[in-house]
């Protein structure tokens, strides 16, 4: 189902605020006389009318099942088809978001639906989980060791050189024998030649099992531990200073499509408010026409006008839907979303510009962003600092059999020489952070400037938009003279036309001029890193523009 302003004219009249031609304007600021809904075009069926549909949108998550399942209270995770990509996203849920939203309520949707923002989250969550794994490097390692093995051992052993040494032996033996005892009569003694084999074969197999219980324990690592763990831990606070730089951003994105589409609308209205005046000037050209009162060439300049209005009539409504597309997509919403904040200036003057560039470089998250970086540069100093500080562990074993066999000890180590070079190292993690330092003075002179821009365009937007009063009072009033002087004969058609479009420029104009005070205000905000004080003016905000879209 997809919804749009009509391009029809009779469809248009239906919707929008009619009665241009009477339409007054206070002094302080635009009141709306009447608001009403959009049609809903079916493809099918028609035209209907649409109240408070509701739709689906994806909320991501950032933690894992297990940081998921802490809170019972949590929805249900599944696997959920995003409505605009189709493609399928693990650990969400789907929201109903209302068609019609103010811009509170599109803002805390945003931070739902934001695929980039969850992926910052799941950045986040990842580097902490990183310091989280290293919090325990300096821990006793305990370790078991269990074996079990079979074996078989065979071999041919060859015997004949212990044999020949064994034969030669014992003769020696006997001949000596023999002299030192000649008068005696010896047994004969066994031939030891003929009894050993010239080889042996071996063969032997069996099994055998074992375990151990070990520890190591580094009860010194000259800081390296610490130092890394920080380094970690500051670069969590950069991807934090990434993530909040990037919700500022589409904060800013926000307000620009959500106000971009109330303007759209309002000049779709205000185009259709013209052509239906045109309608009624080219009705009253045509009688006079007839009565001889205007010429041919005056007819035809009334009805080139009446052309000319509806072919922007058309066009501003094409815009109007463009723009409520783009936000719906920033959404992701299956439906168009029809803005009911309307378009603000506040008369009140801003604070002094001081006031900004102090919350600028206190809030900013640039300025957070460049500090991680400067504390990863530190940590990565402390590191090689390390490079020739000994390492001290101790260490043991013991077998766990009846009679067990043990170790234990401590060792020390030192890097005598290679791997990386010490003084380089140093040299590198100092020259970061020299570039930390100077990228800081550089950034915040550039939000300073920057923050005195916004302010200024502020300033110059909300002194435009009450100049502009004045046009739209004389436009309006100029308009009425002339429509009545065509009713009496004294005006032609043409002067009619030409009031009117001054009318249409003066309304125009101050609606452009109020969504430049709406921008340049959240560019302010998103300067000084507090996007969200935004709403803060917007509540107190005393000149609010007509919308088409009330909450249902």
């Amino acid at each position: 189902m997809k919804f749009a302003i009509l391009s029809l004219s009779g469809a248009i009249t239906a919707l929008m605020l009619l009665g241009a031609a009477s339409h007054t304007v206070a002094s302080t600021h635009m009141v709306p006389t009447d608001t009403t809904q959009i049609i809903e075009v079916g493809s099918d069926t028609g035209a209907t009318q649409h109240k408070g549909a509701d739709t689906k949108a994806v909320i991501h998550t950032s933690r894992l099942d297990t940081d998921l399942k802490q809170q019972n209270n949590n929805p249900t995770l599944n696997t959920v088809i995003d409505p605009i990509t189709h493609k399928s996203i693990a650990h969400s849920y789907p929201i109903d978001v209302s068609s019609h939203l103010s811009l509170e309520q599109a803002q805390d949707i945003l931070l739902q639906v934001s695929p980039k923002l969850a992926a910052n989250q799941a950045a986040i969550a990842a580097s902490e989980y990183q310091t989280d794994a290293l919090q325990t490097v300096d821990d006793p390692f305990v370790f078991a060791r269990m074996s079990a093995s079979t074996y078989t051992i065979q071999e041919d052993i060859d015997l004949s050189s212990l044999r020949n040494e064994i034969i030669s032996g014992v003769n020696e033996v006997g001949d000596n024998i023999d002299d030192a005892l000649e008068s005696y009569q010896l047994p004969n003694l066994p031939d030891f030649g003929e009894r050993i084999p010239n080889s042996h074969e071996f063969k032997r197999s069996g099994s055998t099992s074992g375990a151990g219980l070990g520890f190591a324990w580094p009860i010194y690592t000259a800081g390296r531990t610490q130092a890394l763990t920080e380094a970690s831990d500051a670069r969590t606070q950069e991807a934090v200073a990434d993530s909040i730089l990037d919700k500022n951003e589409l904060y800013n994105t926000l307000i620009e499509r959500y106000f971009k589409a109330q303007l759209a609308i309002i000049a779709a209205y205000l185009r259709e408010d013209a052509y239906d005046t045109l309608q009624q000037t080219d009705h009253m050209a045509q009688r006079l026409f007839e009565e001889g009162f205007i010429s041919h060439v005056d007819r035809l300049e009334a009805q080139s006008a009446l052309a000319d209005a509806k072919s922007e009539s058309i066009k501003a409504n094409n815009d109007a839907r463009l723009a409520m597309i783009a936000l719906q997509r920033l959404l992701r919403t299956e439906y168009r979303i029809k803005p009911t904040t309307p378009l603000f200036v506040s008369s009140k003057p801003l604070p002094d510009i001081e006031y900004f560039q102090n919350l600028a470089l206190n809030h900013h998250p640039g300025l957070k962003k460049v500090a991680a970086k400067r504390a990863q540069a530190e940590r990565l100093h402390a590191l090689s600092d390390t490079g020739y500080k000994p390492t001290v562990m101790l260490y043991g074993y013991g077998q766990a059999e009846k009679d067990p066999s043990w170790i234990a000890g401590v060792s020390a180590s030192w890097k005598l020489w290679g791997g990386l070079d010490k003084s380089a190292s140093l040299a590198s993690s100092t020259a970061k952070i020299r570039q930390a330092d100077l990228s800081e003075i550089e950034l915040s002179d550039n939000l300073l400037l920057l923050v005195e821009k916004n302010w200024n365009d502020v300033n110059n937007a909300q002194s435009r938009y009450q100049a502009l009063q004045s046009n739209v009072d004389l436009a309006s009033e100029v308009l009425r003279l002339r429509q009545l002087g065509l009713q009496e004969g004294v005006n032609t058609a043409i002067e009619v036309v030409q009031a009117q479009t001054q009318a249409l420029k003066a309304r125009t104009e101050q609606a452009q001029a109020a969504h430049d005070y709406v921008q340049a205000l959240a560019a302010l905000m998103q300067s000084a890193g507090t996007p969200l004080a935004f709403n803060t003016y917007l509540n107190t905000a005393d000149i609010r523009l007509p919308t088409l879209y009330t909450k249902p």
